[in-house]
């Protein structure tokens, strides 16, 4: 393999924990963007499911999911944002336990799943490429 090959093989690779984070952070704001559309719908709901204070519950929400999404995003604190795999587990428990419901079941799946991709970041980061740290990085240099 030619140095060539190499380096536009390893560019790829680069680029692939970048789309895995805009895959992980598109559920999380957009759930965070529909609880900022709805707010009495989403605290209803929460005072539905037997939640103390459903409009701080509301709140912590919309900042998880919106502030966590977008730090996912843009690579800023990826492992920290990672380690709340532990919020998809306490929504699946919480608001997605009715298994005699098949949309419920398959609700608490995704819910397991996107946790399992939140561990792997925590684990593993952003990948270090694509992320805005690195975007500012380049533009610093440019600069002087």
């Amino acid at each position: 393999m030619s140095d060539e090959t190499i380096a536009t093989a390893n560019s790829r690779l680069d680029l692939v924990p970048a789309i895995a984070r805009v895959l992980l952070s598109v559920p999380f704001i957009w759930a965070g963007y529909l609880k900022i559309a709805a707010p009495a719908t989403y605290q209803a709901y929460f005072a539905h499911l037997g939640l103390p204070l459903p409009v701080v519950a509301w709140g912590v929400a919309v900042i998880i999911e919106v502030g966590g999404g977008l730090a996912l995003l843009l690579g800023v604190q990826a492992r920290i944002v990672g380690g709340i795999a532990a919020w998809w587990i306490a929504t699946a428990l919480v608001a997605h336990s009715d298994f005699s419901n098949p949309d419920m079941q398959i609700h608490f799946m995704k819910n397991v799943v996107m946790a399992g991709g939140f561990l792997y970041v925590a684990a593993f980061g952003t990948g270090g490429h694509y992320t805005i740290r690195q975007a500012l990085a380049g533009r610093r240099r440019a600069i002087r």
